[in-house]
């Protein structure tokens, strides 16, 4: 103990006389701001009889240094605005302790933020690595700011202080280093510190107090830790309540662009944006509906009012966030009539201006979601010929389209089994067919019979429960085998869940002795008898609709369309009639009723 007062005068005393003049007593020193503590008396103490001279005692690194106020030096870095000013400061006769250092780069980081240029020669000034080592383990976040080399020793020492200390820090430091340094961990090598960073992260998470602190985790380091993650969404699921709408915007498009669909989460994140009356800006409401579209979540409360709260905005918005807004809606299939009619408003106000990807991306959401607008003919009219781009797109190819052996280019996606391949190829499928069936002035190109080979991954796609019910109760309705076939894959992109063919009676016959040309390649010899007819059997599941509507999606309601022109009579089995149905016998007679029906409408025609 009598060591230790002795060092602690020591230094108070030397700083004391260094600062006061020299004529003054020692009696009238004034020591410096929260160092005058009264000093008991410790001669008892065992502690107090330590070998060795007092003079090693006083010699040795000091362990206490007291910080006189030095509010000049700390205006002239508040105040300075070029990094050349703060360098000076080290030769102009100023006394800068560590604290003075750490602000000084604490502010060049600031002022050269925006200046990646003046970084590189900052480095090589020699005042600058004077500052360095009066550093402190403070600043670390500035260090990586400044860009310093991976191997710097300076950075290294700072960079093991913090991993010492990093125990000690309370969760809102730990947050902040996060938040603030884990991009320049990973650029500068400092992956190590990374992740021991991220480790204490996820093992003190329940010391998170405040919203702020959890959605900047989740945005800034959520996505480097998996289990990180997962502790912050329940977290975030425990402060919900305390959340504005800025934070649950900033938490859905985490969610999003992460592509993490924390199902308890969202429905929390629903529920209040349903039940708390805050008002949600454009910006908001165009990011939730992103948010909500990407992940896929279906809420229709929170549909309505974002849909609701949309339609004001409609004029103020650009081309592009209509468009954002349309695909955001249509990949959820929500269709809002009120909305999707102003968009279509806002599209034919603004026609000279609109852009080509935009049109599109409008195009497909309204054909996605089967949109037709009450102004049809004007809105397709410029589509198809009032936007210049179209028009000159539809110039450049016209030349060319009639010599190419068209679609020549369909063994391009056949080069390919990947599931955009397959996709790109069912598409032109889809649209020979429309070309053949719906169009027959067009004498244009078609893709060659060689080409209509159906992917087979279109037929193994893994069968629902109301498929295998579908079937089993046509297999025994039928009786024979050769009376019906089943998963029939067609030239036109389509896959039939079941087909027969009925004489003029009603009676089946077998599939196998008659032409049938929708397959591919066409089989069969026999012409179809007259007055036979071809029943195709669609059945169609919960995600073939509209969300909360019995209407189709656009691309179902083109499958009908094509088999219709093909000249199929139509058996429709929604999942919503069949749930309905308990017993066989109510199966089998729902079938034969819907098979009745179909003749009837064609004979009725």
């Amino acid at each position: 103990m009598a060591a230790r007062l002795v060092r602690r005068c020591t230094c108070l005393l030397r700083e004391a006389t260094r600062l006061s003049p020299a004529v003054s007593p020692v009696s009238q020193l004034r020591l410096p701001q929260g160092t005058q503590k009264p000093l008991t008396s410790s001669a008892t103490s065992p502690s107090s009889r330590l070998p060795g001279p007092l003079s090693e005692l006083v010699e040795k690194e000091q362990v206490f240094t007291p910080y006189p106020g030095h509010q000049e030096v700390e205006h002239l870095i508040e105040k300075a605005t070029q990094p050349e000013e703060l360098l000076e400061l080290l030769g102009s006769g100023h006394c800068l302790q560590q604290n003075h250092a750490a602000l000084a780069l604490i502010q060049l980081s600031r002022l050269l933020s925006e200046k990646p240029k003046d970084k590189a020669t900052l480095i090589q000034d020699a005042r600058f690595w004077q500052l360095l080592h009066l550093v402190n383990s403070q600043l670390l976040r500035s260090l990586y700011t400044l860009g310093l080399p991976a191997t710097s020793k300076d950075l290294r020492s700072v960079e093991q202080e913090v991993r010492w200390r990093m125990r000690r820090l309370k969760y809102k430091h730990l947050a902040f280093l996060a938040e603030s340094s884990a991009t320049y961990m990973q650029e500068q090598g400092s992956r190590e510190l990374l992740a021991e960073l991220l480790v204490h992260l996820e093992r003190r998470w329940a010391e998170i107090e405040d919203g702020r602190t959890v959605v900047a985790m989740m945005m800034k380091t959520g996505h480097l830790s998996e289990s990180l993650m997962n502790r912050l969404e329940d977290k975030c699921l425990e402060l919900v309540e305390q959340f504005g709408p800025e934070e649950l915007r900033k938490v859905l498009v985490t969610l999003a662009a992460q592509n993490r669909r924390s199902v308890p989460l969202l429905r929390a994140i629903s529920y209040h944006l349903v039940q708390k009356p805050f008002p949600l800006t454009k910006s908001i409401l165009l990011d939730l509906a992103y948010a909500y579209g990407k992940l896929g979540f279906h809420q229709t409360q929170v549909f309505q009012r974002l849909a609701a709260d949309l339609l004001p905005h409609t004029p103020s918005m650009t081309s592009s966030e209509v468009a954002r807004c349309t695909k955001s809606f249509a990949f959820l299939k929500w269709l809002n009539l009120p909305l999707f009619e102003a968009f279509v408003q806002h599209v034919l106000d603004r026609a000279q201006s609109i852009t080509l990807p935009h049109l599109c991306n409008m195009l497909l959401a309204f054909a996605r979601v089967n949109f037709h607008p009450e102004r049809e003919d004007p809105f397709f009219s410029l589509v198809q010929s009032s936007h210049p781009l179209l028009l000159c797109l539809e110039s450049q190819l016209e030349p060319y389209i009639p010599g190419v052996p068209l679609f020549s280019l369909h063994h391009l996606p056949l080069a390919g089994k990947s599931p955009k391949s397959q996709s790109t190829f069912q598409k032109l499928l889809h649209i020979n067919a429309t070309a053949q069936l719906e169009h027959p002035e067009y004498t244009g190109p078609l893709l060659p019979t060689s080409a209509l080979v159906p992917s087979p991954s279109a037929l193994e796609q893994k069968m629902t429960p109301l498929q295998k019910e579908l079937q089993e109760t046509l297999k025994g309705l039928l009786g024979s085998a050769d009376k019906g076939s089943f998963m029939v894959a067609t030239q036109y992109g389509w896959v039939l869940d079941a087909e027969v063919l009925l004489d003029t009676e009603s009676q089946l016959l077998p599939l196998r002795d008659f032409v049938a040309p929708h397959l591919a390649p066409p089989s069969g010899s026999q012409p179809l008898p007259p007055g036979a007819k071809r029943l195709a059997f669609l059945r169609w599941e919960f995600p073939n609709f509209n969300s909360r509507s019995k209407d189709l999606l656009g691309r179902f309601v083109l499958a009908r369309r094509h088999l219709l022109a093909a000249g199929f009579l139509l058996v429709d089995v929604p999942y919503y009639e069949w749930m309905e149905l308990k017993s066989e016998w109510q199966k089998s007679a729902y079938l034969k009723d819907k098979m009745r029906k179909a003749v009837a409408e064609e004979l009725a025609k």
